[in-house]
């Protein structure tokens, strides 16, 4: 496997990550399409606005010089961004938006990124870390409970006639 070195979103990556994530979950079996939601297709387009948020910041995979994959790390759940009550849970971090680039899939690039949230999260002392998850998203689900996430349905939402599953990792 080549090198993957996971950094902070440069500012003028943010348009080509915006496009990656609508590539990438457009792409997905079952999961609603621009026409469909159209709005959130806009906020996957202007991913770098999330950063203004003071607890958000955005990490790239890079691979050969190439963004391979990136999340959207909050360190704060108030930032979270997301309906239902995950927003006010409290000594709790997350992410959301975890994409890899089609050609860089199969690579455990996605895996390397949620390792790096789980790190992060245990760094800043949190007690736990939250995520969403669809059921189009089914590799990362799987991943997700490999990696000792579990199914908190307290934290289910739906986002138009989507259906979002929560989930938490617990630190302690």
């Amino acid at each position: 496997m080549n090198n993957i070195v996971i950094r902070e979103a440069f500012p003028g990556e943010y348009s080509a990550i915006g496009e990656m994530m609508v590539e990438v979950y457009s792409s997905l079996e079952g999961f609603p399409q621009r026409e469909e939601m159209p709005d959130y297709y806009e906020m996957l387009l202007n991913v770098g606005d999330l950063t203004t948020k003071e607890n958000i910041t955005i990490y790239v995979a890079i691979e050969n010089e190439l963004i391979a994959g990136a999340v959207v790390f909050v360190k704060d759940m108030v930032d979270y961004g997301s309906e239902g009550i995950a927003t006010s849970i409290s000594n709790a971090c997350g992410f959301r938006l975890l994409t890899v680039d089609h050609r860089h899939q199969g690579k455990g690039i996605g895996k390397k990124l949620v390792e790096f949230c789980l790190q992060k999260g245990q760094n800043l002392n949190r007690d736990r870390l939250i995520i969403h998850s669809t059921k189009p998203m089914k590799l990362a689900w799987e991943m997700y409970e490999r990696l000792g996430f579990t199914r908190d349905e307290k934290l289910d939402i739906e986002k138009e006639e989507l259906k979002v599953y929560g989930f938490n990792y617990n630190y302690r």
